[in-house]
Formats: structure tokens, sequence, C-alpha cells
């Protein structure tokens, strides 16, 4: 799994990851870290405003479709977990049926992370892939937004409130949060994001704990190119639908 890594090759030794993750940095890496972070942000703050003023027809053209195949509200809400475990509303485009059942995603996230492949919603022709196919809760147009990651859009009102950036570790849910080992929990040192390592580094098609020292790893090693790198190799993934289901 390695091959879908950007930069594993230098996380040999977990246990030293981690102990960097929590070392004091120096005063002079500290100064150049704020003023990088400040112009993240600054990124993140024009990046959501040009995408929700200028992308405001595509918006609307995604929610009338979404209106005419399925009943129920255009976006949907769901409390994640951000940055040092603070709880925020996600938004994004309905892709499900309205009152389905949560418990199927709830077992196979156990086993994700567990390490443990579930028989039940995966397809056996593709026992690569680390995500529910062939759901019956998602609608005909829900699975285009997902193939595709349009339905994390909105997330720009997530990005714009400071709640998230763009380029981050994904945020999870609270039922996920539970099965979380120590080091899994890591992950939620840095400010949750709409794009990561993650997502073009195999996506759907990577073990949980790989998902999660990509993250680690991301963090690490944080800078403002690999952020534009990594924004980069989104758009062929949301292009081609790449590990998306």
């Amino acid at each position: 799994m390695r091959k879908h890594s950007m930069a594993l090759d230098g996380v040999q030794d977990l246990q030293q990851l981690t102990e960097s993750l929590v070392r004091p940095a120096g005063a002079r890496y500290c100064e150049r870290m704020r003023l990088e972070k400040l112009i993240k942000r600054l990124i993140d703050v024009s990046a959501s405003l040009l995408v929700i003023v200028l992308g405001f027809p595509f918006f609307l053209a995604v929610a009338l479709l979404i209106k005419m195949t399925s009943p129920g509200p255009v976006f949907f809400s769901q409390l994640r977990i951000g940055e040092h475990g603070r709880v925020f509303t996600l938004f994004k485009f309905r892709t499900m049926r309205q009152g389905v059942d949560d418990s199927i995603h709830r077992e196979f996230t156990r086993s994700f992370i567990e390490g443990r492949m579930p028989d039940s919603g995966l397809d056996e022709k593709t026992p690569s892939v680390y995500k529910l196919t062939n759901d019956p809760r998602i609608t005909s147009i829900g699975n285009f937004l997902r193939k595709t990651s349009l339905d994390e859009l909105p997330q720009f009102i997530n990005i714009l409130k400071g709640e998230m950036t763009i380029v981050g570790p994904r945020p999870p849910l609270q039922y996920e949060l539970e099965h979380y080992e120590e080091w899994h929990k890591l992950r939620l040192e840095a400010k949750p994001g709409l794009t990561g390592l993650w997502q073009v580094s195999g996506r759907s098609s990577v073990p949980f704990d790989e998902m999660v020292k990509l993250d680690l790893y991301y963090i690490e090693h944080w800078t403002l190119l690999l952020d534009l790198k990594i924004m980069l190799r989104t758009i062929p993934v949301m292009l081609f639908g790449s590990g998306g289901y």
C-alpha cells in the first residue's frame, strides 16, 4: 500500500513520529509556522469566498437535481470531531435517502478501524476497497456526487467559519472515535480538511492505519508547498473519481 503514498518511505518508526508531534519546537521555527499558518488561513478564506460566490449557479443546479431525484432537504449536516477534539457541524450535499439507518455504516466503520474486512456491504469483486459499495441508502444523484466528491463542496462554509481548512485530515464521527487507539487520536492535532494526503494517495483503497500514518506524516511535514501539491493532485481525483464510492 505504500505505493499510494507521496512520501511514506520516511515513516519507519511510528513511535519516533509520535514523539516528534508532541516535542516542543524552537522559537524561530514557531514564528515561521505562525506566519505560514496565517497565509494558509488567508488562502482558505479567499478560496472559500471565490467558490461560494462564483460557484453559486453550480450549487443551485446540484440542489435542483437533489430535490428532483429524492424527497428531503438539499443539505445534510452532521456532528464531526475537529482539531483537538472540538465538535462542529459539518455540511454536505445530501446523498442519502431520508430517514435511513446508520447501523450499516457504524458496523463497517468499526471493522475498518480494527483492520477487519466486513462481509456486509462490500463488493467482493473489489476486495481492496475499504468503503461501503452498492450502498442501498445512496440516491441516484448521490452516487455521482460521492464518486466525484462534489457532495463535499458545502464544506467551504465550514472552511470560511474556521472549523476546517482546505487541506488536512478528514474529520471523524463521534462513534468512529470510540474505536480509535491512542496513536490514532494524534490525527486530531491538526484542523480537519476538505482534501488531504489520504484522498490523493489511494482514497478508499487505503486501510485505516495507513490513512492515519498519512495524516501524521502530513502534520509532521506540513508546508504551504505540500498543501499546494495536494490541492493540485486533488483535481484529477475529482475529475476521474479515483477511489470514490
